[in-house]
């Protein structure tokens, strides 16, 4: 449910969970592709849910306030989504849920890390290279034809944060 925080609750970092599918897929539609057809569909997220090679990590306080779908590949990771709720934005839990996946990387030994956003989001650009991610590529038409996506990319060391360093708390869902 989270913990307290002076003021605020402050929301645990989980993986999700099948019951967690619809509300994810109605913030990716809601909040990741507004004015697109809508692909990250309950049908979708289930399927990256239980998907082994893939981590869903959630922070709920009360209600889903965000998400980060990561896919793993053999050297690298791929972060597939990221949302946070308008009202719950610029509290830190982006970064909590990036964090957490991009130490599953690092754990797993990959190399690196890469994305892609929309070419019309600056405040995510400016947020991903605040991560420490380059831009490497620009796709014209990546979504749907309509909206050209950047590809970002950050090199992953194989050097781990010391144990307990870590500012996310993650519990078992």
């Amino acid at each position: 449910m989270g913990y307290r925080y002076g003021m605020h609750v402050v929301p645990d970092i989980t993986l999700a969970t099948a019951q967690d599918a619809a509300d994810i897929a109605a913030m990716s539609r809601d909040f990741i592709e507004q004015g697109l057809g809508w692909s990250w569909t309950v049908a979708r997220v289930l399927r990256a849910i239980k998907d082994r090679a893939s981590n869903v990590a959630i922070a709920r306080a009360g209600q889903l306030e965000a998400f980060g779908i990561m896919h793993y590949g053999d050297d690298a990771a791929h972060l597939a989504l990221l949302a946070v709720r308008p009202a719950s934005r610029r509290k830190g839990l982006a970064t909590q849920i990036v964090g957490w996946l991009e130490l599953s990387a690092r754990v797993a030994g990959l190399e690196h890390i890469r994305l892609e956003l929309r070419s019309d989001n600056p405040q995510a650009l400016a947020f991903y290279t605040g991560l420490g991610f380059t831009q490497i590529a620009r796709v014209s038409g990546y979504y749907q034809g309509a909206i050209d996506a950047l590809q970002l990319e950050k090199r992953l060391s194989s050097q781990l944060p010391p144990a307990g360093g870590g500012s996310a708390i993650i519990k078992p869902a």
